[in-house]
Formats: structure tokens, sequence, C-alpha cells
């Protein structure tokens, strides 16, 4: 089995920074990719960033394009999500995730992902 560890969360003002941080253990695959989303109270879970482990194949949901970015320190199996700019519609739990896939055109998409961490709040005042 994978776990996976967010960290890195809390309260910031509008404008503000944060880095969250993923943690993968257990089970390894020899290629995969990971992604960030996020979910508000009374909201579905959105995509907000992916990343191939390999490197490269970085996309964005538009609503964080510019502001965040995502990165991976492959010796620490570690995924990063810096955010800068943050503004109060940031607002939301965090959830990083693996797909066992090498890639996967429907990085978008929730089923995509095969594995979850538990999530991490990330709170945005005006």
């Amino acid at each position: 089995q994978v776990q996976l560890v967010e960290s890195g969360g809390g309260l910031v003002q509008a404008g503000g920074s944060l880095r969250l941080s993923c943690a993968a253990s257990g089970r390894t695959f020899s290629s995969y990719f990971m992604g960030w989303f996020r979910q508000a109270p009374g909201k579905e879970r959105e995509f907000v960033a992916t990343i191939r482990w390999s490197g490269g194949n970085i996309y964005y949901a538009d609503s964080v394009k510019g502001r965040f970015t995502i990165s991976r320190d492959n010796a620490k199996n570690t995924v990063y999500l810096q955010m800068n700019s943050l503004k109060p519609e940031d607002t939301a739990v965090y959830y990083c995730a693996m797909s066992s896939r090498a890639y996967s055109n429907n990085y978008y998409y929730t089923r995509t992902y095969d594995y979850w961490g538990q999530g991490t709040q990330v709170a945005v005042s005006s």
C-alpha cells in the first residue's frame, strides 16, 4: 500500500504564501504521477495541479495558474505545492493524490488517482 501524508496548511492573510508538502511511503512504482486537489465546504473536490514523477507534464487549474507551483523531490519521495498570492477563495482542504499509471490525460479527474492523503486545511482571510 501507499501512504500519502500532507503537511504545511494553516491560516494566512490574503496575499500571503504557504508551501504544502506531500510525503509518499510504502509501495512505490517505477513511474507514476501526482496531483493536488482541493475541496471547499459544500463544493466538489477540484483539480489544482499535477506533475509526473519523472518530471515534466506539469499542469495547473486556470484558477491557480501563475500563483501556484508544483514540484517534487525524488530523493525524499515528496511533492510540494508552493502557493503565493493567496486569495480567500483558495480556502479549502488540500489533498495530494497518486496514480499508479505513468501518465493520463485525465489528470484532472479524481477517479484517475488510486491513493489519497488525509488532507490539510488552508484558510485565507481577507
